[in-house]
């Protein structure tokens, strides 16, 4: 596996009249796991409200493997990550735990953007430098086969 992002346990909430989770969760699990990541690189919600600079999603690619259903765990993996000047591209991937099956993927690119003007701007030489530390500590592990957005980067 790579890098672990996350638990969770599946709610009733979440679940559709299926009795599986219903695909707008999957997103959300997605969503939360990878914002432990941006904090990591100093550039999730903290980072928002103090210097007004975050990301942005604006493309993504979705699989649904395997149903997972209530009370289930789920763990979520980044299993690629990657990045040029002023965007970050990844892919999550979310395992039933106990049977530790492939329940759903998940592919992105986010821009970084400059909150004061709305608009996309380069990082911070801080964050390229931890973001460089995390690919060499994690990249050996990353998979790089099936990856659909890869070619969104600008190197």
């Amino acid at each position: 596996m790579s890098y672990h992002l996350a638990t969770r346990r599946i709610i009733k909430e979440w679940t559709d009249y299926n009795e599986h989770m219903n695909m707008a969760y999957y997103i959300l699990i997605f969503d939360q796991a990878w914002e432990t990541m941006l904090n990591k690189f100093n550039m999730g919600g903290e980072n928002a409200k103090t210097n007004m600079r975050t990301t942005m999603v604006v493309e993504t690619r979705t699989t649904y493997n395997n149903e997972v259903k209530e009370n289930q765990e789920v763990e979520v993996y980044c299993t690629h990550f990657d990045h040029d000047k002023k965007r970050l591209h990844l892919k999550c991937e979310m395992y039933e735990k106990e049977k530790k099956t492939l329940a759903a993927t998940m592919e992105s690119v986010s821009l970084y953007i400059d909150l004061s003007k709305r608009k996309v701007t380069e990082f911070e030489e801080d964050k390229l430098e931890i973001m460089k530390n995390f690919i060499s500590e994690n990249g050996p592990n990353f998979k790089s086969e099936n990856l659909q957005l890869s070619g969104r980067l600008k190197k």
